[in-house]
């Protein structure tokens, strides 16, 4: 699957370009440019949430940099749907084109205008669409097909240009009791099936889980009986963007005669715009805010809150930590965890349980109970797509590596060409020119872009593995004054540490070596700091490095009188 960078050339009249900018290899970030003489469309452009590799990283953006200096040349973004991962980089498009028409449906495009209203963006062209429609952008005609996912009002985009047909499914699963009664569109599936798909786009998160994936409506036992057991405090902790779960979780507290109050700003933000445009269905009387959560018994309220994945400054990680500023977790309480545990965030939820466990907490989650299914296609749904479809090339896009090959095996096993199926990662350069085969033509450098604060693209990967060893390792600081005219040592070196398992008093050892190795490079003729600064790098970190087996960061610094 790797291949080294190589550049493409250029592109032929109506030959369409297809460049995953990301979610090819991971769970997020997902985004994909497609281009057709002269003219460049999107579709999606979300964010990955940083795992502990990232220290101090916010967000990590699609490969913008690769389609920064055509902005013009864009005709419009088209989303799938309104996952984060799938919308939550639209704020840092939008700075490099502000003007961007943006086509999604109602649900999705409400989700993107509160978010760009929190980035204080504004003057926006979003295009509202829903499944049937037909739109024609330039190059691109473009239709929309009902799928059925974990969010509501998701859609599989049809692209028809001069060089073909593509199907890009996003995010999708083949669910036959939806909650919302909305189907995936297999009829229209199988119309494209008919006229042709030169391209397959699918989503890959569950391609190795074999047959189907199970009906949202399977978890409500489980959860019926995590409310009829819990006598205490009852906290849920989903997807913000989950609105399915949350729905259920608001049916089973009206029949079990509790309140739902909302935890965590984007819970808060993305249940109230559900809930304007229709698509969470509140009881009278059954929402209370925050605030009000002391008027009631523990035992007649539940807690709707986000972080349950981990996530450090969420509701969750905060309850289990006793630093949320209202409500607290202990004995008797229960915690469930209605949602998948996404790749990479093993370690933060883990850490989650058993900060939970540790107060006493009754924590209820995927690994003990049936409290949630997937929103993606598995491998039984993939393969009946396959059939139904009879692609003529197909590219295996959301997942990670493992996942893409996997979708690709079940490609080739329906009779789809071991030559036609591209199981790529991001930056690839996919070339479908009329009536040929698609091929790989190039590989651009489609690398993290970190988002740190204010800053975007700024942190390197120098940068963060220094943050790394700053976190794990600590830091020493050396001061040392000298006199390069009389030659001599004027004061220090003044050792101290931060982070390091030792006191300063341990450096006493190493202060006789090291003014040695200092007053002897003086007298050889030394006149410059940064050689004395290597020196005393050099000379510390070998003294560390034997006595410890540590390797902190060691930060020198040699001031002249």
């Amino acid at each position: 699957m790797r291949d080294t960078l190589r550049t493409p050339p250029k592109l032929a009249p109506d030959t369409l370009r297809v460049i995953p900018l990301g979610g090819l290899g991971d769970i997020g970030r997902n985004m994909t440019s497609f281009e057709i003489n002269g003219e460049l469309m999107f579709i999606d452009c979300g964010v990955l949430f940083p795992s502990e590799e990232h220290p101090g990283v916010d967000l990590i953006l699609p490969g913008l940099h690769l389609i920064e200096d055509r902005m013009d040349e864009v005709q419009a973004l088209v989303l799938t749907h309104g996952h984060e991962d799938h919308i939550g980089g639209i704020p840092y498009l939008l700075r490099r084109r502000g003007n961007l028409p943006i086509y999604g449906s109602k649900l999705t495009l409400a989700l993107v205008r509160a978010k760009l209203r929190e980035h204080r963006l504004r003057d926006l062209d979003l295009r509202e669409v829903a499944e049937g429609d037909r739109v024609t952008v330039g190059e691109f005609e473009l239709e929309f097909l009902a799928v059925n996912h974990s969010i509501p009002d998701a859609l599989a985009v049809v692209m028809r240009t001069k060089a073909g047909t593509v199907l890009h499914t996003g995010d999708f699963k083949m669910d036959q009791l939806p909650l919302d009664h909305r189907l995936t569109d297999l009829r229209g599936f199988a119309k494209l099936g008919e006229e042709g798909v030169d391209l397959f786009m699918v989503d890959s998160t569950n391609a190795e889980t074999a047959g189907f994936t199970g009906h949202e409506r399977d978890i409500e036992p489980a959860m019926e009986r995590v409310f009829a057991n819990a006598k205490k405090k009852l906290i849920v902790a989903c997807f913000a963007s989950h609105v399915h779960r949350v729905q259920q979780v608001m049916d089973a507290a009206v029949r079990h005669q509790r309140k739902v109050v909302y935890v965590g700003r984007s819970m808060v933000r993305n249940m109230t715009v559900a809930r304007e445009l229709g698509f969470l269905k509140v009881p009278e009387n059954t929402l209370i805010d925050l605030k009000q959560i002391d008027n009631y018994p523990e035992d007649q309220v539940v807690i709707i809150s986000t972080g349950s994945q981990g996530e450090p400054l969420s509701a969750l990680s905060r309850i289990s930590s006793h630093e949320h500023p209202v409500i607290t977790a202990g004995a008797g309480d229960v915690v469930l965890l209605a949602s998948s545990l996404i790749p990479g965030n093993e370690n933060s939820v883990y850490r989650v349980i058993n900060g939970l466990a540790g107060n006493g907490v009754d924590v209820v989650h995927r690994g003990n109970a049936m409290v949630h299914v997937s929103g993606h296609a598995s491998a039984g749904e993939l393969l009946y797509c396959y059939n139904l479809l009879t692609p003529r090339n197909v590219l295996p896009v959301h997942g990670e590596v493992r996942h893409l090959i996997a979708n690709a095996k079940l490609a080739v096993a329906t009779g789809v060409p071991e030559a036609n199926v591209f199981a790529v990662e991001d930056g690839a350069v996919l070339d479908l020119p009329v009536g040929g085969p698609a091929r790989v033509v190039g590989q651009l450098d489609c690398s993290y872009i970190f988002v740190d604060g204010l800053t975007e693209g700024e942190v390197s990967d120098t940068e963060l593995t220094d943050r790394k060893i700053l976190g794990e390792e600590g830091m020493i600081s050396v001061v040392t004054v000298v006199s390069f005219r009389a030659r001599r040592l004027v004061s220090g070196p003044d050792i101290h540490a931060r982070g390091f398992a030792e006191g300063d008093a341990v450096f006493d050892a190493v202060r006789p070596e090291l003014i040695a190795a200092i007053e002897k490079a003086l007298a050889d003729g030394v006149e410059d700091t940064f050689q004395l600064q290597q020196l005393v790098r050099r000379t510390i970190g070998r003294w560390v490095n034997n006595n410890f087996r540590r390797r902190p960061m060691i930060l020198p610094i040699v001031v002249a009188s």
